[in-house]
């Protein structure tokens, strides 16, 4: 028996696991804790962590090379399974991640991915992680998509689209207030025919100040 006991001190964002002579791996919390002879101790941090995925080049359904860009926000849900279950469990998140891309892209054409790539791949690349996840100890807290980029000629040829359809839609707004001008001007005109008084008080009101009025009286035979 040991005179002196040794102490494990683990930090509230720590766990350690216990390992004594091939028994059960035990979990030990934030505190101080007894070291025992024989035993074995593995401190991990159970803090949120952040995996970037190099970018991806895939294929979308009608031929198009695209790049992709994602990243997750993880942590270790189980330090027993994280550290027993495979020697690198982030590889086997990391490759799930990069075939749910690659499988959820493949099914899109361009147009497809221009719309709604990011949405539909997030959705896939995020149910892909957690399961992949859980079988080795990590919790996935969140799959990111960054980017999805196109080459650079069907970028601008989806810019000149863009550019074109918003120059239509000016032109249109132009044309339907030039169509209500012309409306309101004719329904103008025909006011003023239809009341000679209210065309001469007009007249009279777009005289500059100080101007002279002569009025001449009708003459009678």
């Amino acid at each position: 028996m040991p005179l002196f006991t040794q102490y494990l001190t683990v930090q509230p964002w720590q766990c350690a696991l216990e390992r004594l002579d091939g028994a059960p791996t035990v979990v030990l919390e934030a505190g101080r804790h007894p070291q025992r002879a024989r035993a074995s101790y593995q401190v991990l941090d159970r803090r949120e962590q952040l995996l970037t995925l190099a970018p991806q080049e895939i294929l979308t359904a009608d031929g198009v090379s695209v790049r992709v860009t994602a990243a997750l926000r993880w942590r270790i849900g189980d330090p027993v399974a994280y550290t027993e279950t495979v020697t690198d469990p982030m590889a086997r998140v990391y490759l799930a991640v990069q075939v749910a891309l690659r499988e959820g892209l493949a099914l899109l054409d361009t147009d497809a991915v221009v719309r709604t790539a990011r949405q539909a791949v997030t959705e896939a690349a995020t149910a892909a992680a957690h399961e992949a996840g859980a079988a080795v100890g990590v919790e996935v807290l969140e799959v990111v998509v960054k980017d999805v980029i196109l080459p650079s000629d069907l970028r601008a040829a989806y810019g000149s689209v863009v550019y074109a359809r918003q120059r239509a839609q000016a032109q249109l707004e132009s044309a339907r207030a030039e169509t209500a001008a012309l409306r309101s001007l004719a329904n103008g005109a025909k006011l003023l025919d239809d009341h000679p008084a209210l065309a001469q008080l007009r007249i009279v009101q777009s005289l500059p100040p100080g101007s002279t009025i002569e009025l001449s009286l009708p003459t009678t035979d």
